[in-house]
Formats: structure tokens, sequence, C-alpha cells
């Protein structure tokens, strides 16, 4: 049984949480099952509004889904939150990649 299928079958179970969620969204994201690790990333966020790890990769899968302006709303939504947290380096993290969208098209060639 494969991780995905073990977090599946704990959820299916009613062990719902926000670590299993987040857990379950990074491994939809390794697999590139990118729409799938979007939907487990805002149920985590669901479970934990805070979580600034779960921000970041949010971002980052909508990055790969060419969804640049969704990535943009949850990096800026991210670091907000982030640094009401005090989480300084997520927060540094999101800008970094914040920027990075932001750069005109020729830039990113």
């Amino acid at each position: 049984m494969s991780i995905i299928e073990s977090f599946e079958v704990m959820i299916a179970k009613g062990q719902d949480s926000t670590l299993l969620r987040f857990g379950l969204a990074q491994a939809y994201m390794k697999d590139q099952q990118y729409a799938k690790a979007v939907e487990h990333f805002l149920k985590t966020l669901e479970h934990d509004r805070g979580y600034s790890a779960a921000w970041k990769l949010l971002g980052k899968t909508y990055t790969e889904l060419n969804e640049t302006e969704k990535a943009i709303e949850t990096f800026t939504q991210g670091i907000e939150i982030a640094e009401q947290k005090g989480d300084i380096q997520a927060a540094k993290e999101m800008r970094v990649f914040l920027k990075r969208l932001q750069k005109p098209e020729s830039a990113q060639a």
C-alpha cells in the first residue's frame, strides 16, 4: 500500500487532522498530482489557517499548475499569516517565490 493510500484510508476511517492532510498533500505533490495536492492543502488550512508550511506549499502547487494569480494570492496571504505568527523563515521563503512570480515574463526565461 502506498503512502497516499495509507493516508486516504486513515481519513476515510475518520482520523482526519492537520498533519495527516498536510502529509497527504505533500505526497500528492511529490507524485505530481497537483490538483489533489491543492485539495488537501486547502483541507489542511481548514484545520489550521496559521499553518505557514501549508500556505507555502499550496502556493508552490498553484505555480506548478500555472495558476499564477492563485499562487500570488496564496503567497501574499501566507506571508501575512507567517509574519503574524512570527514564522520569519516561512515568510522569507514565500517572499522569494512571490518575487519570482511577479517578474516580467521575459525575465523568467
